[in-house]
């Protein structure tokens, strides 16, 4: 199956080394405007340089578009015009306006789309889904040192965004509210901001992002029925803590036993940390986007979770705008 790349610069190279290692995706070669990130790839991957988008589209497969967001919609509705299966990056676009107009041009070209949310792929994410069963509460952190690269966007999309796209392929309900705030400090878009969604089912769900921290964390912890998830995307850790109902006098002597009160009975802790594996997430998931094409099947991060997650992210992003309107 052949593929072409759209933008190499410092994901666009991950994405270039992770498709030279899979068996069944040729390379055809890339698209760059950038002179410097164009030499710096073909002397690096010795691969083709394409001088047009519309070419490198014709002559391949699969579109893999690793640009920035505002080119986003561009090249993923010529790629669908051509018939051609697209991989994106996160954000899919840059308003849901584009993500809706994208969803009609995919579904006429009956074309498989994945967008890119890499978390959804992470090992520590992948041993821990198993136990997740309606949480109720959830509560992200997402914190990184500033970097220039990325703060043309606020960071609810440039972080907060991963956050997001998770709970909402956890969390199977409608939202029926959400609370924002959010400050800029370096640059001119929120640089820190925190989100509460209600949900239907009475799920709550607090996101914390920050690009101006001084350490990197990446942690989601999930409360539910009897039962703590611990998920760590960063150090990939994953810790599930269960509780079920004991007898106290046929507990073991290092059984960890907690009374919860007159007449309520007894719970026994355990402490569960699942086997993580050897993953190169961004390696898996352009591995998953060929296996629907080739099994005809779902991608496992569709189009229409792409629209989800930037359609809450905006509206996370007018609710900031209208705290700061009002001040």
């Amino acid at each position: 199956m052949k593929i072409g790349v759209l933008g190499v610069g410092h994901l666009g190279n991950i994405h270039v080394k992770c498709i030279q290692q899979i068996e069944n995706l040729q390379l055809i070669g890339f698209y760059d405007p950038n002179d410097d990130n164009a030499r710096k790839a073909i002397d690096k991957f010795q691969i083709k340089r394409y001088s047009d988008v519309e070419t490198l589209i014709s002559e391949v497969d699969v579109v893999d578009i690793v640009t920035p967001t505002i080119s986003h919609f561009d090249c993923a509705s010529k790629a669908l015009k051509l018939f051609k299966h697209v991989f994106i990056e996160k954000p899919i676009v840059t308003s849901p306006e584009e993500a809706r107009q994208l969803i009609e041009l995919a579904e006429e070209a009956n074309v498989k789309v994945q967008v890119g949310h890499v978390e959804r792929f992470n090992p520590a994410f992948l041993a821990a889904k198993p136990y997740l069963d309606k949480p109720m509460f959830i509560e992200t952190h997402r914190l990184a040192s500033f970097n220039p690269r990325g703060t043309d966007v606020p960071v609810i999309l440039d972080l907060m965004i991963h956050d997001i796209d998770i709970i909402l392929s956890i969390v199977k309900s409608p939202i029926r509210k959400i609370n924002a705030s959010g400050i800029k400090v370096v640059s001119n878009a929120p640089d820190i901001a925190n989100a509460r969604i209600e949900f239907d089912n009475g799920c709550v769900a607090n996101l914390t992002a920050s690009r101006i921290s001084l350490k990197n964390m990446r942690k989601s912890r999930f409360f539910q029925k009897d039962a703590y998830i611990s998920i760590d995307f960063l150090k990939k850790v994953a810790e599930v803590v269960t509780m079920k109902d004991v007898d106290p006098e046929k507990a073991g002597p290092f059984d960890m036993i907690l009374d919860l009160g007159t007449s309520k009975g007894y719970k026994q802790i355990l402490i569960e940390k699942p086997e993580i594996e050897e993953i190169n997430a961004i390696k898996f998931e352009l591995e998953s986007l060929y296996n629907s094409i080739n099994s005809n099947t779902t991608p496992p991060v569709t189009i229409n979770d792409g629209y989800y997650a930037l359609d809450v992210a905006h509206q996370i992003i007018n609710k900031i705008n209208q705290g700061a309107n009002n001040l």
